[in-house]
């Protein structure tokens, strides 16, 4: 069974939605780490909840990236982690995670890259007012969002959506679609 670490920065609902998928034997990976850069962060309490070793740091304490991804691959390593998944986390993955992991770091992202890359893509999408948005599933490399597509699933955006309707419509895609691209993934690994 591959052990996968979950890096979050904020609620971890798609964290959960992995939690959940291995629960229910959908994915079959052991969940070792959670890592995550805000300490207020609800994804800590959700590793709390199901007893998932977790790893806080606050990257102003460290000198650079780099300082504080040596302190991230440290914690890997001890969980002897095969595979991590980007489920939140806002932060780009600099050179020291992507070399030791290479090939092995996924992202999901809320909109069909290569549009609407970066922070804020579902507003992004609203503001551009396009009729079609959805999730994006990608490898990760040095570029904001810039990876390899792995698997992208369409949502048409209504015309009276809001932000708030168009987040919990991409929210339930992002739960089903990520969980089962992870068990197609780490399958071949």
């Amino acid at each position: 069974m591959k052990k996968i670490a979950v890096f979050a920065s904020g609620s971890g609902s798609n964290f959960q939605a992995i939690i959940e998928a291995v629960q229910k034997g959908e994915l079959d990976a052991d969940i070792s780490l959670l890592v995550c850069d805000k300490s207020g962060a609800y994804a800590i309490e959700r590793a709390k909840n199901e007893q998932i070793p977790y790893f806080v740091f606050n990257a102003k304490e460290y000198d650079n990236k780099e300082a504080y991804e040596k302190e991230i691959l440290k914690n890997l390593q001890k969980h002897e982690v095969d595979f991590i998944v980007l489920a939140g986390y806002m932060r780009l993955i600099g050179t020291t995670l992507l070399n030791e992991f290479e090939g092995k770091i996924i992202n999901i992202h809320p909109s069909l890259l290569p549009a609407f890359p970066g922070k804020d893509a579902i507003g992004q999408a609203l503001h551009a007012r396009v009729k079609v948005s959805g999730v994006t599933v990608h490898f990760v490399d040095v570029g904001m969002d810039t990876g390899p597509i792995i698997a992208q699933k369409a949502i048409e955006i209504g015309e009276q959506e809001t932000k708030e309707s168009l987040q919990t419509k991409i929210h339930q895609i992002e739960h089903q679609l990520y969980p089962k691209v992870i068990q197609t993934i780490i399958r071949g690994i």
